[in-house]
């Protein structure tokens, strides 16, 4: 019998529908970008469990960095505006199924509390390495957008998108304002825009403020109803609102006038100079750096409509099993992490002096290639898991508490 090769994106398409984990219901490229960020964000953390200098310095030092470590950490800036856009134009997608705003606005408040509580109590004692001190990070600016849109999901998305538009643009007003000089107001001002300690003498601090994080969710939101567009027209609206943002992102930033409280300038070389254009400040996210990676990502999305194979589909997985794959890589990379110092001949009670005395020996560490390595070994280890984990969530649809994982 002769048959006809199909080939491309109809050929991705194909094998898509066959494979057990595929869901009609859900866009894949949504989950290939989510995917893609997952991955990109293990590499991020392996650099900091594997990589000594990160103990040591900052990667966007211009003074002590260099520019593959810097390149590393820019491409990972990309994960957590990613991320939270696509939560929020995964709400919008959600309602729409339920078609409840009650129902809707329960389960957003419900998510985001339960991702806050996932911060405080799993994720932090990784950072604080098991300290006690609470760190409230990425799953902090998430809950908190969720929450955010728990509320907004009751107005129109074109509202919510103007207010995540309005957030996002003009947060960076605030920048002068500061907790030290709010009185008893200061604490609860660091949840929402400035880096600091925890109100109420809690032990920790905030590394994520919310209130840039809450525009994102809603811009995600706003721009839901896009998502259930034709494919050619919702692409072509990406990839014109990506390259406006990187156009303006230029332009911003050459001119230095605004959306971003670190200047840049003139370097020693061309290089360092471009590594000082590109080095726009995260916390907060200034409207730089959100220009920069919500506009890469805008570009990134219909590119991935068209990734079929195994690269494809491995995103696929990835993305549909994100929480999972982000608890399990942060334990099982610093798991990996403190068997290699302990290998080194150091005890665990030196390695928890190492961030009271400023850093680890100079010696110690597999440095930035052996962060690399241990990333592509992270990765390929979880992949099995989190296949397995999203065809139980595709399985057991009777199971509601999985939609929590």
């Amino acid at each position: 019998m002769v048959t006809r090769a199909v080939s491309g994106p109809r050929q991705a398409r194909i094998s898509e529908t066959q494979n057990p984990l595929y869901d009609e219901h859900r866009l894949p490229e949504i989950d290939r970008l989510r995917g893609l960020v997952m991955v990109l964000m293990a590499l991020d953390h392996m650099r900091d469990f594997f990589d000594a200098d990160a103990m040591r310095f900052s990667p966007t030092d211009l003074d002590r960095t260099y520019p593959f470590l810097f390149f590393t950490r820019f491409i990972t800036h990309f994960c957590a505006p990613t991320f939270t856009v696509l939560a929020g134009v995964s709400a919008y997608l959600y309602g729409a199924k339920v078609k409840d705003p009650t129902a809707l606005s329960r389960f957003l408040a419900a998510r985001g509390l339960w991702l806050i509580l996932l911060e405080v109590v799993v994720i932090s004692p990784i950072w604080s390495m098991g300290s006690g001190r609470i760190e409230l990070g990425t799953l902090w600016a998430i809950g908190c957008g969720l929450l955010a849109l728990a509320a907004l999901s009751r107005l129109s998305p074109r509202q919510v998108l103007l207010l995540g538009v309005a957030i996002i643009f003009g947060h960076n007003l605030l920048d002068g304002i500061h907790a030290a000089d709010l009185g008893a107001f200061g604490p609860w001002w660091r949840l929402l825009h400035e880096q600091g300690k925890l109100p109420l003498d809690a032990p920790g601090g905030v590394i994520y403020p919310a209130l840039p994080w809450i525009g994102v969710a809603a811009l995600g939101y706003g721009i839901g109803p896009l998502f259930l567009q034709s494919a050619k027209l919702r692409d072509r609206a990406l990839l014109v609102a990506g390259g406006a943002a990187l156009a303006l992102f230029v332009a911003l930033r050459f001119s230095n006038l605004y959306g971003d409280p670190r200047p840049w300038s003139a370097q020693r070389d061309l290089v360092f100079t471009l590594l000082s254009f590109l080095n726009v400040t995260k916390y907060p996210p200034s409207l730089l750096y959100l220009l920069v990676t919500l506009g890469g990502a805008a570009l990134a999305l219909p590119a991935l409509a068209r990734a079929g194979g195994r690269i494809g589909a491995a995103l696929t997985v990835f993305g549909r099993t994100p929480l999972f794959f982000y608890v399990l890589h942060l334990y099982v990379g610093v798991a990996a992490a403190l068997a290699f110092v302990v290998a080194e001949g150091y005890s665990l009670t030196e390695i928890a002096g190492w961030a009271k005395a400023g850093g680890p020996p100079p010696e110690l560490g597999a440095g930035l290639a052996g962060a690399y390595l241990a990333w592509i070994l992270v990765v390929l280890a979880l992949y099995p898991l989190c296949r397995w984990f999203a065809e139980v969530k595709r399985r057991r649809r009777d199971l509601w508490w999985l939609t929590y994982l």
